[in-house]
């Protein structure tokens, strides 16, 4: 198993040949594994990479939790904040040729959600 990612079988059935000129293509085949496994595998990743269906974008709330006006206030300053940092990322990637789009809080998740 790789360490930290369970879905993942090891890369070969079997040990690599020890002696030059003794392997095969059927040898080769064999220490494959199964296709149901890389199915299994790509499937996971698929569904792990792609954005979740309740996703929340960070410092929004569609819950009104708070009523109170300080935290209230809280919030909007640091949704201001936000909107302040969301652009200046924007207009950095906009001079990059390849954007760095990973951190952009437009696809920052409000909390962790699997």
């Amino acid at each position: 198993m790789v360490p930290g990612c369970p879905t993942l079988q090891p890369p070969c059935n079997f040990l690599p040949p020890t002696k030059k000129g003794k392997s095969s293509e059927a040898t080769m085949l064999q220490t494959l594994p199964d296709v149901n496994v890389t199915v299994h595998g790509i499937a996971v990743m698929h569904l792990l990479s792609k954005q979740s269906t309740d996703f929340v974008p960070l410092g929004h709330y569609p819950d009104q939790r708070f009523c109170e006006e300080i935290p209230c206030k809280l919030i909007e300053g640091f949704q201001g904040e936000l909107e302040v940092l969301s652009e200046v990322i924007k207009v950095r990637n906009e001079s990059l040729d390849l954007p760095y789009t990973y951190m952009a809080l437009t696809v920052v998740e409000n909390s962790v959600a699997l």
